[in-house]
């Protein structure tokens, strides 16, 4: 159980002893929702599409972190139009989905409990004063009120799809900022993979031979940046075909650059997974 006491300057929450600086968060921003978002489960593809950083959300007990909705909607709090990618691509593909609905400043799913940066103290040089020295217990708190619920229902749908004729395939999908820590970034689509490069090989040689965007392996991350945990955890540690893609956000803004990019990563999954050529249907 916990207490909240409103004080002149803030909020108390004499449980966890942390003090947190009321700010102008819309209510729409504050939730005791489930952590996981599942949407088409019953898909007719074999790809489970999972989004980590989908939600700006944060969860009551919390407060505001201190920020306002103006912060939360740049891309610290969230991965930009990724979400409504994901939902375009869900619908071309027929593909099961699962979002995750809180900020990734609260806890960041893509890492695991002990990762250093499971919960950032600074964000592309924006502090987290409220991130700062956190007790294992506080750690742990969000970690079971945000992570573990939302891997529990990867793991779920995951473990149902195994039961199916066709192994499921795992893809998350995430977007980039075009301008981070002072750097430019012109790439529009990063193919991410780990120690299993089946799936990415594939999908790099597709998108090589097309001139109308610009991709590359492993960047604007690589698994030496400790992004790889869901896919670890849900499709290599399962031998399942899996892989990350990382689109610069200002291209998925609006419905058209959604709908264009979920396009092209459709067909590349589809090409990619055999459909039409059968060379990876049977793994």
């Amino acid at each position: 159980m916990f207490v909240n006491i409103v004080t002149n300057s803030g909020l108390i929450n004499l449980e966890s002893e942390t003090f947190y600086q009321m700010a102008e968060l819309s209510k729409s921003l504050v939730s005791n929702e489930a952590a996981a978002l599942v949407e088409n489960p019953e898909g007719s593809s074999r790809i489970i599409l999972i989004c980590e950083h989908a939600g700006q959300k944060i969860p009551e007990y919390l407060g505001s972190l201190g920020f306002d909705d103006e912060t939360m909607s740049t891309h610290i709090g969230w991965d930009i139009g990724a979400a409504a990618l994901a939902r375009e691509l869900s619908k071309q593909l027929d593909a099961a989905l699962i979002l995750q609905r809180y900020s990734r400043l609260v806890y960041d799913c893509n890492r695991a409990f002990d990762a250093f940066d499971a919960i950032v103290e600074e964000s592309d040089h924006v502090a987290i004063p409220h991130n700062i020295g956190l007790s294992l217990a506080q750690r742990r708190r969000r970690f079971d009120v945000v992570y573990q619920p939302f891997h529990d229902a990867v793991a779920g749908l995951v473990e149902q799809r195994l039961q199916a004729p066709q192994k499921p395939v795992i893809v998350t999908i995430h977007s980039f900022t075009p301008l981070y820590k002072g750097q430019r970034r012109t790439l529009d689509l990063g193919i991410l993979h780990d120690d299993d490069t089946r799936l990415a090989d594939v999908i790099v040689e597709l998108s090589d031979k097309d001139a109308a965007y610009s991709s590359a392996r492993n960047q604007p991350y690589s698994p030496k940046d400790g992004c790889m945990h869901t896919i670890i955890t849900h499709g290599i540690q399962h031998g399942l075909l899996n892989l990350m893609l990382e689109v610069r956000n200002d291209l998925i803004t609006d419905a058209k650059g959604q709908q264009q990019w979920a396009q092209r990563i459709a067909e590349l999954l589809t090409a990619a997974l055999g459909v039409e050529s059968g060379s990876m249907e049977n793994l």
